[in-house]
């Protein structure tokens, strides 16, 4: 009896306030949800502390498309609150991230040793549901789809188990939520992704958080050279605390911006980085590069359904382009690593936090966003 009376209390609905996106280009409203108890292989989660990402506005801004309405967020840290039959990796009272890229380690992409974008990710579909095809997310009598499999812009979120990492248990959740996605995606974008070597120079263009975190990556693979480039002179300050070199805007010369970094570098950098998501941006950044050994990666969130138009030649000559979600980590795998390595002092999470708000003020926090007034807004819970 006292069994049965223990799995009544652990699995059963729980109300509680989440952030809900109703309609594109509108605030969102802080509702009454009812999130229901995982099923097996998945897991409740009382969320701590998340971020704002960029991500998250292109959905409030229609650039990125999904189901709606729909309660967005994907980088966060929090407490696993109760499990599904079947889980094994996590436990009530356990500290971890959930991850936006899941790991399911059974496919074809994450048994290759390059690769991290498992075939379980939504992105390409776009469901807003779980693995299961169904939401576990209520309110007003409606079902509300989930972002990424984690919607983290709730106090309470249910994700498959697959989509969580168990973390330190000292770890601080108000700084490791970046890991969630912002600081990995900068980071490994340039040990990783682009393998940055000893004594390259680099270029980044954008420095919002994960722009600041490429640099923070560019600098712990022993970059000379890194070359900061955005039209906001605000952000400059930052940018060499976190380890650029040098900053520019492109609005104070009268050609190029590309032509101003093959000038700066003895004929274009060996890495470029776009952390912003335009495609002229993504343009300059391959063209900067050196056009026999440069390599060019695409970090930001690109708009989607269009394209860009390339002179092959850039290619022929021997630059690389490539590009990679969450800065090439095998999520599971990586994120307790990372959590342990910033742990160690390895490597800084504070530059990147400017602003601290509760998370009732989320409408608030994308105001800083659009302002450009914040590198990263954390929610607190």
């Amino acid at each position: 009896m006292a069994k049965a009376s223990l799995f009544r209390l652990l699995f059963q609905v729980i109300k509680c306030k989440a952030a809900v996106l109703w309609e594109i280009n509108k605030p969102f409203s802080i509702e009454e949800v009812e999130v229901a108890p995982p099923k097996a292989h998945e897991v409740r989660i009382k969320m701590v502390a998340g971020g704002i990402c960029r991500s998250d506005d292109h959905v409030v801004t229609g650039h990125l498309e999904f189901p709606l309405p729909i309660i967005l967020g994907h980088e966060a840290a929090g407490i696993v609150e109760s499990i599904g039959e079947g889980v094994t990796s996590v436990k009530p009272g356990d500290k971890v991230i959930p991850l936006f890229t899941p790991q399911c380690g059974k496919c074809r992409n994450c048994k290759h040793p390059e690769s991290n974008f498992c075939l379980k990710n939504d992105l390409p579909q776009r469901q807003g549901t779980l693995l299961d095809g169904t939401t576990r997310f209520t309110c007003r009598g409606k079902p509300i789809h989930h972002f990424m499999g984690i919607s983290t812009f709730s106090q309470y979120t249910v994700v498959d188990e697959i989509s969580v990492a168990k973390i330190d248990a000292a770890a601080p959740l108000e700084k490791v939520c970046l890991i969630g996605c912002g600081f990995s995606t900068g980071y490994g974008s340039a040990i990783k992704v682009a393998k940055v070597t000893q004594g390259s120079t680099c270029a980044v263009f954008g420095l919002g958080g994960v722009g600041l975190s490429v640099i923070i990556g560019c600098k712990a693979a022993g970059a000379a050279k890194i070359i900061a480039v955005d039209i906001n002179k605000d952000k400059f300050k930052k940018a060499r605390e976190v380890g650029a070199t040098e900053c520019i805007n492109p609005q104070d010369y009268d050609k190029p911006i590309e032509q101003v970094l093959k000038e700066m570098s003895n004929g274009g950098v060996d890495f470029s980085f776009e952390v912003i998501g335009r495609l002229d941006t993504m343009a300059s950044a391959l063209l900067c590069c050196n056009e026999s050994f440069g390599v060019s990666v695409i970090v930001g969130v690109p708009p989607g359904s269009q394209t860009l138009s390339v002179n092959p030649t850039l290619l022929l000559t021997g630059r690389t382009w490539k590009g990679a979600i969450f800065g090439g980590f095998k999520s599971k795998d990586s994120v307790p690593k990372l959590v342990a390595d910033f742990m160690a002092k390895k490597f800084p999470l504070d530059p990147l936090i400017t602003n601290i708000l509760p998370f009732e003020k989320i409408n608030e926090g994308f105001d800083l966003l659009h302002s450009g007034k914040s590198i990263r807004t954390i929610l607190s819970f």
